[in-house]
């Protein structure tokens, strides 16, 4: 039992390119080990381009079957996560594809109920800002929906994931300055779809107790 942890261990911290080799040696079963690695990467870079949960995870199956079915072509030239990352999108916008062709419209995926990755509270959260954090989170998620999918993609990489400018242009095929540009027209587009979001008239809102408290305050004195 000792030497299978030991193992086990020895695997996970192998790199990326020395999985890939192991894979294609026969040990297929070491695939686990970098499905795990990036599929968070994978969720995020296809939910780029997908709101339904359905598409995303059935893009995402598609993407490491032909990953593992092409896993012998990859020579380590790139990084196996930009590969595969190249490989997820062109899955994605295969899918967006077909159901342009079936004229499928999605909802606002505050309407499906989307149920993207969540986060584990911190423990040491009490309720009311575990409940704060969530209700941000989903607003932010929401702004990010509303990029438009070359701008969506790249924020995602680059702002979510921490990829380089360099990681990015290579999964797109794109140049560094265009990445640049296009980044620099999410942030802008974000911080309005942000701002029309939050700021509303209940914002700084001045509720009934608080109303009644004050007036009954100033009222006695004068």
């Amino acid at each position: 039992m000792e030497a299978l942890k030991i193992q086990h261990y020895a695997t996970q911290q192998l790199n990326d390119n020395a999985v890939v080799k192991r894979v294609v040696a026969g040990e297929k079963e070491l695939f686990e080990i970098l499905m795990r690695r990036y599929n968070q990467m994978l969720y995020r870079v296809v939910r780029g381009y997908l709101k339904d949960e359905d598409d995303v995870q059935d893009v995402m199956q598609t993407a490491y079957l032909k990953a593992f079915s092409k896993l012998h072509q990859f020579l380590g030239n790139a990084s196996f996560s930009t590969w595969l990352i190249r490989i997820g999108i062109n899955e994605a916008l295969q899918r967006l594809h077909e159901l342009k062709k079936k004229n499928v419209v999605y909802l606002n995926p505050t309407d499906i109920g989307d149920d993207t990755i969540r986060q584990v509270p911190d423990k040491e959260m009490n309720p009311e800002k575990v409940m704060m954090r969530q209700e941000m989170k989903q607003v932010l998620e929401q702004a990010i929906d509303s990029l438009p999918d070359k701008y969506r993609v790249i924020y995602i990489l680059k702002e979510v994931e921490g990829l380089s400018n360099e990681e990015v242009a290579e999964s797109l095929g794109l140049s560094d300055s265009n990445i640049k540009v296009r980044l620099h027209r999410a942030k802008t587009l974000l911080k309005d779809s942000l701002l029309k979001l939050s700021v509303t008239r209940e914002v700084f809102e001045f509720g009934n107790s608080r109303c009644d408290a004050i007036v009954s305050f100033v009222m006695k004195k004068i």
